[in-house]
């Protein structure tokens, strides 16, 4: 049985074979926007300000 592979990561794989010099720049644009340092104090304070949820939203009754 054959494994689907989408068109646009059979093009990646093309593009990431010919153009070898993208993968620092691959790594780079990931750091940029995923990679970041996670501050430990801070998250715990975003965990002490959650404020719970009500099971439906939009309900009008308190």
């Amino acid at each position: 049985m054959a494994i689907y592979e989408s068109e646009h990561t059979k093009f990646m794989r093309e593009w990431m074979a010919k153009h070898p010099e993208q993968v620092e720049e691959q790594k780079k644009g990931r750091a940029l926007w995923w990679d970041k340092p996670q501050d430990l104090e801070t998250q715990r304070q975003y965990a002490v300000g959650k404020v719970p949820h009500k099971a439906y939203p939009y309900s009008t009754e308190s």
